[in-house]
């Protein structure tokens, strides 16, 4: 199920960030396409393995709404045992182009910040 257009404007979007949040919203999307990046043509499991934290049930959704939305191509094999196969489209390449310079921005911020210290680490 892709997010729904929001109403008000025309097409249901203000501009092109509120289309491209469409696509990429949400706490795993992103991380989904980064790992296809990282690791071009992967199984489901492969890909649960690289997205820590993620459940099958949601991983099965949102690969489901990226395919839908042209970022993630599923090729399935006719193999026994069965083969499916996650890869970017050329749109999802883009998108990761895309999102490059704000993993760039991520990464100065955690580089600028000085490391954290637990709860139990009080300096003494």
């Amino acid at each position: 199920m892709t997010t729904l257009n929001r109403p008000g404007a025309p097409e249901g979007h203000v501009c092109g960030i509120d289309t491209a949040m469409e696509v990429i919203g949400g706490k795993w999307k992103v991380l989904i396409l980064w790992a296809l990046h990282e690791h071009p043509c992967r199984r489901f499991g492969e890909l649960r393995r690289l997205v820590p934290g993620i459940t099958e049930k949601v991983l099965a959704s949102h690969l489901r709404e990226m395919e839908t939305d042209g970022v993630v191509l599923r090729v399935s094999y006719d193999e026994v045992p069965p083969r499916v196969e996650y890869s970017l489209t050329e749109d999802g390449r883009h998108l990761n182009e895309a999102l490059e310079p704000l993993a760039a921005w991520g990464r100065a911020q955690t580089a600028a910040r000085p490391p954290q210290q637990l709860p139990d680490q009080r300096g003494r």
